[in-house]
């Protein structure tokens, strides 16, 4: 029997997952680990806090599967995009706190880069904002001091899952994949390299960057890692967003997710054509398997499940995220409380990264349940727009769309999203595809299935939600929404 290792390494903590090859997971771990606010509106990680957390995870997950880590056919990554790492190549050993994609400190850049907003959107598919890995690497060499260490190819860049396989594999391999270096502001989506105009734009030394590899291949093997023996394919890499798509088996043109994690994310594969956005969405590489690319369009809503916890952790109002839906369901209806939770400012389709969090319509009527539910429909507000958008540049509306991440789990969100979207949302049994995409990637380069047609027969439905909201009243709360976003 053949079994997987998938990493995912997340914006607060890691997890593992051990499957074998009929998708049973053996072995499941998570590991958290701080969250770093030097002052507002940065954020970072100590990249050490991360490599104990994936190592702990990977233990945990082996401990409880109960395998040979022998065993392992390959190993799969997945991975925060945009967050930024800077490291010795010669000890491995980060120069700063990673930059974490939520982060807005080097908003004054991009503005400053403002007038090249066009080339940008045309060879990389992204706008100019600070979420991007570019200006924040920027950054790093002039800020920190860095910038002659990188020059003199002294000095590592990557994305987190560049990190990561370098501590894999002893140092051996400095590598990325298409999927997260289409989220840097430096690659070219067509050319799938590195773009010499938009680095001399950006200021970055080519001698920094990792090699841009393909989503399923093998980039080395295990050396020196804790808890693994050398030699196990380090085989699959995609980013967090891209992977869950691979992992919903979403791999013809037109079909589309949407996962639920810290913020939400709406891809849908638009094949190997490279559709451009008139209405704030972005172009992103969706995988690239051998010699063949697809390309995704890509709608982003920075808070999501991160609503749930500030209702947690600065309101009070709940002990358990898990305990949100139960408050919600108290109240038959928002009550007229709309909340906009741009806590980090609002991403697809309006890109303000100056807008702030507003809770419109409070009476003295207005209860901890109204909030409740409130802060869930927001999540599913914003992912309405960011859909209604992708279907104006697609042309046509959208036949359904698959779900995941731990918010999918609740019901109540789940429906108001069917009753808002007004087409078919299917939630998987395995709820965890962004770790299950990483998974398939790994598995098809090593042998574990045979070719994309094995992974979509694997896939399995847990349920369907479906629109039963009179339309009137679906109009009705998107005006109350649209007033409140003129408010944020």
């Amino acid at each position: 029997m053949s079994f997987i290792l998938a990493i995912d390494q997340g914006t607060t903590g890691s997890t593992a997952l051990i499957l074998d090859d009929a998708l049973r997971v053996l072995g499941r771990h998570n590991q958290e680990f701080p969250q770093l606010y030097p002052q507002p509106g940065w954020v970072e990680h100590d990249l050490k806090d991360i490599l104990t957390s994936v190592e702990g995870a990977v233990a945990g997950a082996l401990a409880q599967a109960g395998i040979d880590p022998a065993q392992i056919a390959g190993i799969g990554i997945t991975n925060q995009r945009e967050t930024t790492a800077l490291w010795s190549r010669a000890t491995g050993t980060p120069v700063h706190n990673a930059i974490v994609w939520q982060c807005r400190r080097t908003a004054p850049r991009c503005e400053a880069l403002a007038p090249q907003a066009a080339l940008f959107k045309r060879k990389t598919g992204l706008v100019l904002d600070p979420y991007f890995s570019g200006t924040k690497l920027a950054w790093l060499l002039d800020e920190r001091g860095h910038r002659a260490a990188a020059e003199a190819g002294e000095l590592a860049f990557g994305t987190i899952d560049s990190f990561l396989v370098w501590h894999l594999t002893g140092g051996e391999a400095h590598v990325t994949d298409a999927s997260n270096a289409s989220r840097t502001l430096m690659m070219n989506l067509k050319t799938l390299s590195w773009d010499p105009e938009l680095l001399s734009l950006l200021k970055i030394p080519s001698a920094v960057l990792p090699e841009i590899r393909s989503n399923s291949e093998i980039y080395g093997y295990t050396r020196g890692f804790p808890g693994l023996p050398d030699g196990i394919p380090v085989a699959g890499m995609a980013g967090d967003q891209q992977s869950a798509l691979f992992g919903q088996a979403c791999f013809q043109a037109g079909e589309a997710k949407c996962t639920y994690g810290t913020g939400a994310f709406l891809l849908m594969n638009t094949g190997e054509e490279v559709v451009y956005s008139d209405n704030g969405l972005l172009t992103t590489v969706a995988w690239r398997l051998g010699e063949q690319t697809t390309y995704a369009l890509e709608g982003s809503a920075f808070i999501a499940g991160a609503a749930v916890q500030w209702l947690r952790d600065g309101l009070g109002l709940i002990k358990q995220a898990s305990e949100v839906e139960a408050l919600a369901a108290r109240c038959q209806d928002n009550g007229g409380v709309y909340f906009v939770p741009a806590l980090t400012g609002l991403g697809a389709p309006h890109w303000r990264p100056d807008a702030r969090g507003v809770i419109r319509g409070l009476t003295r009527g207005t209860t901890a349940a109204h909030l409740a539910r409130a802060a869930l429909e927001g999540i599913a507000f914003q992912n309405d727009e960011i859909l209604k958008a992708m279907e104006s540049d697609l042309g046509h509306p959208l036949a359904g769309l698959r779900v995941d991440g731990g918010a999918a789990a609740n019901d109540l969100l789940m429906q108001f999203q069917a009753d808002l979207l007004g087409v078919e949302i299917a939630r998987p049994a395995l709820l965890e595809t962004t770790a299950l995409g990483a998974a398939f990637l790994a598995g098809l380069a090593v042998g574990v299935w045979s070719d994309l047609d094995a992974l979509r027969a694997a896939w399995r439905e847990d349920r369907r939600f479906r629109r039963v909201m009179d339309q009137a009243e679906v109009a009705a709360r998107v005006a109350g929404w649209r007033a409140a976003v003129a408010c944020a």
